[in-house]
């Protein structure tokens, strides 16, 4: 469907979701970059600096976990599909199915949990920057939740398939 004929709420969640998994893990990254920068010179240069180190911690969390969802997103992630690549097509899109099945189950279970672990950690400050460690850490909840929906469109379409059989 093009951009021009997509319902405003399919577009208004696209673009948050370009922001999450393409515009935050840039900016990180971008942060994470020229802070090592930083750190760099003030240690050989000038006398070293304590807070580079952290913000360095929080901003390659924040690039990890919202970067996993653009890799799912475009399904470029890692797999090891040895016995999968051997098997029909049939047997593969069964494959597919058990796997989100548990990811989706995994992921759900977890995400309550995880979330109030998050929240538990509000009382926490880092160390130097006095950054309160949910803000380190909720970008994990967020991560699950893309996931969760990402996987669960591929079971929808792979369920489809098998039953129209298509394969």
């Amino acid at each position: 469907m093009s951009a021009a004929k997509q319902h405003p709420l399919v577009r208004g969640g696209q673009t948050i979701l370009d922001i999450i998994e393409v515009y935050l893990p840039a900016l990180t990254f971008t942060t994470l970059f020229v802070v090592f920068l930083i750190q760099i010179f003030f240690r050989y240069f000038i006398v070293p600096l304590t807070w580079p180190m952290e913000l360095s911690l929080f901003c390659y969390l924040w690039t990890i976990l919202f970067g996993v969802c653009f890799g799912e997103r475009d399904d470029e992630h890692i797999r090891f599909s040895l016995i999968y690549d051997m098997a029909k097509p049939k047997g593969q899109l069964i494959m597919r199915i058990l796997a989100n099945i548990l990811l989706v189950s995994s992921f759900s279970i977890a995400l309550y949990p995880s979330y109030k672990y998050v929240n538990f950690m509000s009382f926490k400050r880092s160390n130097v920057m006095l950054i309160p460690m949910n803000w380190a850490y909720f970008p994990f909840v967020i991560m699950m939740i893309i996931l969760i929906g990402r996987f669960t469109v591929q079971l929808v379409k792979d369920v489809r398939t098998l039953i129209r059989g298509e394969v």
